[in-house]
């Protein structure tokens, strides 16, 4: 009987170390540390740096530059640029780049480049719907201080300058960290 009950005591022992066992390694599968690879968050650059991403618009980076412009730019805003491509400045007479580029011509080529420059973040839409709204003519004050006229033609907007000068938006919302370009055919001149 005593060695019924000695079997008996250990066959208890054993199966509770055995079940111990069991749970701690249940525990240990439990402590399985899952590491997630960074995440990159990538940020949309400002106004400055995705004119300056764009090939097309070197140009246009170069003036900023040659103006001083490119501090207020990358400035908070939110701004909205029409923003003449290299194309656009190649239909400007010869030499009137380069002529603009001259130190002793800045506050001239910094006059032209906010002629392009609204206060405010309008995309298409917007800006569809404020002519729409204005009987097909809606006018935006610029940073220099000009005005612009927008309006439609065969679904396209048409920027008309100072002078009766006009350009067409042919890439609109592109996307900044501080507002949004629309790109332009041709370089509008304030008066």
């Amino acid at each position: 009987m005593k060695l019924i009950k000695s079997l008996t005591i250990l066959s208890l022992v054993g199966m509770l170390v055995t079940s111990c066992g069991e749970a701690k390694k249940e525990e240990a599968v439990e402590e399985v540390v899952t590491v997630e690879e960074p995440v990159e968050v990538v940020e949309t650059p400002n106004i400055v740096g995705v004119a300056s991403g764009n090939a097309d618009f070197s140009t246009l980076v170069t003036a900023v530059g040659a103006a001083e412009l490119a501090e207020t730019l990358s400035g908070e805003g939110p701004f909205t640029v029409f923003a003449p491509t290299n194309a656009a400045f190649e239909k400007l007479p010869a030499g009137t780049v380069e002529t603009l580029l001259k130190p002793e011509n800045k506050e001239k080529l910094a006059s032209v480049l906010t002629y392009h420059v609204v206060a405010g973040k309008f995309e298409a839409a917007q800006v569809v719907e404020a002519i729409n709204g204005n009987n097909g003519k809606f006018e935006v004050t610029t940073l220099q201080g000009g005005k612009i006229t927008l309006s439609l033609t065969d679904g396209k907007v048409i920027l008309t300058d100072a002078n009766g000068g006009k350009a067409t938006v042919v890439i609109a919302d592109v996307a900044a960290s501080n507002g949004v370009i629309h790109a332009i055919d041709t370089v509008v001149m304030p008066k």
